[in-house]
């Protein structure tokens, strides 16, 4: 399957995202407890859930 030029912002827009969403887990998990921790869970969670995706979403 051949696809299109894609531009920058499509390619690494996500990436960026899934960055951020495991830096900002990260810190929230060394600076904060309690509440924090469930957030810093979820922040964490991010680029599992993406890995997992991909893997199932994967053609054949």
């Amino acid at each position: 399957m051949k696809r299109g030029r894609q531009s920058n912002r499509a390619i690494f827009g996500p990436l960026v995202l899934i960055a951020l969403a495991s830096l900002s887990g990260l810190v929230i998990a060394l600076t904060g407890d309690g509440a924090r921790d469930a957030t810093a869970w979820l922040g964490l969670a991010v680029p599992v859930a993406a890995a997992a995706w991909a893997a199932w979403a994967r053609p054949s």
